[in-house]
């Protein structure tokens, strides 16, 4: 019998195809869709709220939240592990609400591994494709594949207990992927791990994801992961998601005050629009000082707002920036040395958390507590949003 190479079955190939197992075609924008998804626990309340959501074939999308936004019981849901109170969950197409979870064909990486401690590395990746009958020889080609993505091929024959948290992972990465899925679920899979594997880690999953072209639905609480490996985030909140887009436009162009103060340091000054110019707003704050921002949403002349201005995008020489900078006025509160940069807060504009980051340059003027200082940004860098 002629043995299957891995060029022949491996994911490399079978994920640069449109085409699922089942022969289903897949659209490229709608590979994953929640069509008014609602779920409810109680019968009162809802965890999920009317959840629209296309994903792309060959996407990393993160759902990024708070604890109880919604966003596990989302995963949950497309793993079949909990089933939608309302609405529709289709994958390629067809509807999955009463397919059982093993019948999806698809891998879930979990926060504590979850592999069988009495088994060994090969026998855990073995037992997922025992279950779907797949012959012996073909199995040994398919386990050698995955733990050779994952770089682990030298612990084969080692069980769960002897292996680092981080090889764990690995081995639960490859478990996952074993089958040739085409769709992998990730559960705050990099939580249990110290700061540097973490980061590691997260470049090892989203070189992976680059290699294969699959598709990838992970969900996280941490911004900085989903700032590092998503190709789209998902920001959920109170069941909904508040804004779903690139890292980049996440970060730089939030559309709401919560997506601005939930991803990254974050400056929040209150102020009453003044005048509205096209997608300009003048803005009033509290000290009687008057800025420009771009204005975003649903926002009126003489309505409240909050300013949100990126702490790396305040100067301190505003007498060097072009014409039309807004300037404020700060008082030091206190300086923090962090290597690279300098962690400067401020009481301006009334507010006492004001943070401006310095970069740690030779000659860098150390600021004292008590300071009068005039700081500045560039119209584009501050939003006008929702007020808080």
């Amino acid at each position: 019998m002629k043995m299957e190479t891995v060029s022949e079955t491996g994911l490399e190939s079978r994920m640069s195809q449109t085409v699922t197992a089942r022969g289903l075609k897949v659209g490229v924008d709608d590979y994953v869709t929640f069509d008014s998804v609602q779920k409810s626990y109680d019968g009162l309340s809802l965890v999920v709220k009317d959840l629209n959501l296309n994903i792309r074939q060959g996407e990393f999308l993160t759902m990024l939240g708070p604890s109880g936004s919604g966003k596990t019981t989302c995963l949950m849901m497309l793993a079949g592990f909990e089933t939608a109170t309302h609405g529709e969950i289709r994958l390629a197409g067809r509807d999955i609400n009463r397919v059982p979870p093993h019948k999806r064909g698809i891998g879930m990486v979990f926060q504590n591994y979850a592999l069988f401690p009495h088994m060994t590395v090969a026998e855990n990746l073995s037992f997922p494709l025992e279950v779907r009958g797949m012959a012996k020889a073909k199995r040994e080609v398919q386990i050698k594949h995955a733990l050779d993505m994952v770089k682990m091929a030298a612990f084969a024959d080692r069980r769960p207990a002897q292996l680092s948290g981080g090889q764990q992972q690995r081995i639960a990465l490859a478990r996952a992927l074993v089958f040739d899925p085409a769709l992998v679920l990730m559960d705050e899979p990099l939580g249990a791990l110290d700061k540097n594997l973490r980061e590691h880690m997260q470049l090892e999953i989203k070189g992976l994801h680059e290699r294969i072209g699959i598709t990838v639905v992970y969900v996280t609480h941490d911004q900085g992961e989903a700032l590092t490996m998503s190709d789209r985030v998902a920001v959920f909140n109170d069941g909904r998601i508040q804004q779903l887009a690139s890292p980049a436009d996440i970060y730089e162009r939030p559309q709401n005050s919560f997506v601005a103060q939930f991803i990254g340091a974050n400056n929040s000054l209150r102020g009453v629009i003044e005048e509205m110019t096209g997608d300009q707003a003048d803005v009033r704050l509290p000290t009687g000082e008057l800025i420009t921002a771009t204005a975003v949403g649903e926002l009126v002349k003489g309505g409240k707002t909050s300013v949100s201005i990126r702490p790396e995008r305040v100067e301190f020489k505003p007498e060097l920036m072009p014409a039309g900078a807004s300037t404020i006025d700060g008082t030091v509160i206190d300086t923090v040395y962090m290597g690279d940069i300098l962690h400067c807060r401020l009481n301006a504009a009334g507010s006492e958390n004001f943070i401006v980051k310095m970069r740690n340059t030779l000659g860098q003027k150390r600021l004292a507590p008590g300071d009068r200082i005039r700081i500045g940004w560039h119209p584009q860098d501050a939003r006008a949003l929702d007020p808080v």
